[in-house]
């Protein structure tokens, strides 16, 4: 896994400034972020990855980019803690807290004979429970 910040000159804002990206890459798939911060062109060091200068503003930019960093080793290690199979998809959907709703088919089918149980006698039959059932 590597990361890196870079700032993508191809989406420029109206005001000039440049977004500043994640990119993660596993296994040789890209996983790119946005980091919701925006910087100067001439105030990025590329090599670094982070901001020039030691202004409040490159300090905040920076502990927020060394945030997202943290967050990242910490989501990997959580993954091989627990483990997971770590891939750029199911990375990703652990980095940014999105649950992969797992549902059996069986578990479908009792939940919706449930559910008919409960209507027999309002909109369903006992005949029609007893065929789906």
């Amino acid at each position: 896994m590597s990361i890196l910040f870079y700032a993508k000159s191809a989406k420029v804002a109206k005001n000039g400034l440049l977004p500043i990206y994640l990119r993660i890459t596993i296994n040789g798939a890209r996983i790119e972020l946005s980091t919701s911060r925006f910087v100067e062109k001439t105030k990025w060091n590329a090599e670094a990855g982070k901001m020039k200068g030691s202004s409040e503003e490159a300090r905040l930019i920076n502990t927020h980019l060394d945030t997202l960093r943290t967050k990242v080793y910490e989501t990997e290690n959580w993954m091989i803690n627990n483990n997971q199979e770590i891939n750029a998809q199911s990375f990703k959907n652990r980095l940014l807290g999105v649950e992969e709703k797992q549902r059996k088919l069986i578990l479908i089918f009792e939940d919706h004979n449930k559910r008919m149980k409960e209507l027999v006698g309002r909109e369903f039959s006992v005949n029609t429970l007893k065929w789906n059932s």
